[in-house]
């Protein structure tokens, strides 16, 4: 039984979508011919699996590098790498809709190909200059009075910047829409697809920052860049190769529908919805016709603008369309509520990691840790598959939600645990300024917060003016954080039952994290119109970003161990938050499912 969209009068592509049982007896005697799996090995699917592979290892190693550098140049201080993340998500957050617009407007050869150019030039780039300043860096300080080495700095994160950029717009394309393209519109093998790439995500989110880490602890910074040099020349050939292999041998990738003054059926839940898409993208309104006279006094106002003006303007319309678009799409509720589970601290990343090391969380302890979370995201992408296959595409996101809800109350829990550091009386003396400017007198109930204080945080030791960074020596290197060995670990906390709770909620909450991710992945790829693909998933990408950076402001305005507490009850807030809106989309979804029943 197949679903279609008939766009013949518009000019369009016909999107089908099957159910997974359709081609279940062709691929059993496939794989039972001889010569089936060298068939596989030169087929689309595992080509994009080696590519995508090779690109998040690449990517996943350049991410946790690039930190890492930039604290080592500035000082061993952490301004450039706040600086970084500020740009990155800043410039993702505001050209998002431009690119996916990009994506859209171009066929998907010149986009995946541009993309991937663009990524692995400017990280190689940035590679060689990484290791002039290294090696040259006494000499760079003393030109033009320390300028050349802001120039440096300037240059290496712009260029870090280009190739985020530039891995999103990749993503977009292959991960949101080649792979919609190369399953034939089949629901059960798009979702194989999706979980595949999730657990090669995982894999290389682990291993990558180990091995780039390896070599950099085992040898030097420069060594270090040269290895991501390496292997971004080498990845950007065999990607290349392989990509224009697929693009051959999957006519359907060259067909691509055009992206304005169309109008297009787009395929929701099995239903047939026709909508008069304008040159500005809008949807959902049938746009009024100007009359002759508004129309040139219009493109009079717009002519008499300067170039750059109109190119602005041009940009700024596009944008607006693109938010438009998003907010008007069915899933929209759904998009949102994968958004607001960005805005949590309760994932293993730099914040949580560094909270655990100051609870007296060991450095190997935390990396084994991290390798159970792993397992844990690859469980979540096998229950999604199976779940999806029994129960189908909405309720698994139900399922998943209350799965992930249900671990992370933990979580809470672990807030108000025996060993928890949280002192909401540590909040109100930071309120109170006169409070805080005066010494405690013995025995009064600052000197009780004071104490509590020193018994759950560690301060290095040594002088004010101690290097962030020790010797390279006594560095763990871990994903998205730092640890040391010859860091005092303080005082054992009391009990070690509030960051058991804390961690055993995080690690269980990935399964359902996951399968809830590659839900709302799967709805977005199916629910779109093929030629608002791009944009729309370019706004999704915004969005996460802008979720993320809240996450980190939160972190900004309660830094203190005994604030984690407050930080996690509102990270579940936001989950939940975005659950909500998750069940208000499925609602909705469920109505109409019956409706058309009855119809």
């Amino acid at each position: 039984m197949s679903l279609r969209a008939d766009a013949s009068e518009s000019g369009g592509v016909v999107v089908e979508y099957e159910s997974e049982d359709v081609r279940e007896p062709s691929i059993k005697r496939s794989w039972s011919q001889p010569g089936s799996a060298l068939i596989y090995l030169r087929g689309p699917k595992f080509l994009i699996y080696v590519s995508g592979a090779l690109s998040m290892w690449g990517d996943r190693m350049w991410h946790f590098a690039i930190s890492v550098f930039l604290i080592e140049l500035y000082g061993r201080n952490l301004l450039l790498t706040a600086v970084f993340g500020l740009v990155v998500a800043g410039s993702v957050l505001l050209v998002g809709a431009l690119i996916g617009d990009w994506v859209d407007r171009n066929p998907r050869n010149k986009v995946a190909h541009a993309s991937l150019f663009i990524q692995n030039v400017s990280v190689t780039v940035c590679s060689i200059v990484l290791m002039l300043v290294f090696s040259y860096k006494q000499w760079i300080e003393q030109i033009w009075d320390g300028w050349l080495t802001v120039v440096c700095y300037t240059v290496v994160i712009v260029l870090a910047d280009v190739a985020n950029l530039a891995s999103t717009a990749l993503t977009i394309a292959i991960q949101r829409d080649w792979i919609v393209v190369i399953t034939g519109y089949n629901r059960g093998h798009l979702a194989g697809m999706n979980a595949t790439m999730r657990r090669i995500d995982q894999v290389t989110n682990i291993l990558a920052p180990l091995a780039v880490g390896q070599v950099m602890t085992l040898a030097s910074n420069v060594v270090g860049c040269g290895f991501i040099l390496g292997w971004n020349v080498v990845s950007l050939i065999v990607e290349f190769f392989f990509l224009s292999r697929v693009y051959r041998i999957v006519p359907a990738l060259s067909v691509k529908p055009p992206g304005a003054d169309v109008e297009e059926a787009c395929l929701q839940g099995g239903a047939r919805r026709r909508t008069h898409v304008t040159s500005s993208r809008a949807r959902g309104t049938q746009a009024l016709p100007l009359e002759p006279s508004e129309r040139s006094l219009s493109l009079k106002a717009v002519a008499g603008l300067p170039l750059c003006f109109q190119r602005l303007r041009q940009l700024l319309s596009t944008c607006r369309d693109g938010w438009t678009a998003y907010y008007q799409q069915d899933v929209f509720l759904a998009g949102m509520g994968l958004a607001f589970l960005y805005t949590t601290v309760l994932g293993f990343d730099c914040i949580t990691t560094g909270y655990a090391y100051t609870q007296g969380i060991s450095g190997s302890l935390l990396s084994l840790l991290m390798g159970v979370s792993a397992i844990t995201g690859l469980m979540g992408t096998v229950m999604f598959t199976k779940l999806r296959k029994a129960y189908g595409l909405v309720n698994t996101g139900v399922i998943s939600s209350c799965l992930h809800l249900g671990c992370l109350l933990l979580c809470v829990c672990s807030v108000f645990a025996p060993g928890s550091p949280m002192d909401l009386r540590l909040l109100m003396a930071y309120a109170d300024n006169s409070s805080a400017s005066s010494p405690a007198a013995p025995g009064d109930g600052g000197g009780r917060m004071a104490s509590q204080r020193e018994k759950h945080s560690y301060p290095l030791g040594g002088g004010s003016n101690q290097p962030l960074l020790p010797d390279r020596s006594s560095i763990h290197w871990t994903n998205n954080t730092v640890l040391f060995d010859n860091v005092p670990s303080g005082t054992a906390p009391e009990s070690y039952v509030s960051i058991i709770l804390l961690f055993l909620g995080v690690i269980t909450a990935r399964v359902g994290l996951w399968s809830f991710d590659l839900t709302v992945t799967q709805l977005l790829q199916e629910s779109i119109c093929e030629s608002e693909r791009g944009v729309v998933n370019g706004v999704q990408s915004s969005m996460n970003y802008l979720m993320d950076l809240l996450h980190f402001i939160m972190v900004i305005a309660a830094p203190q161990p005994q604030h984690f507490g407050i930080l996690v009850i509102i990270s579940v807030l936001f989950i939940t938050a975005g659950h909500t809106m998750y069940f208000l989309y499925a609602r909705k979804a469920k109505r109409k499912s019956r409706q058309r029943r009855d119809t």
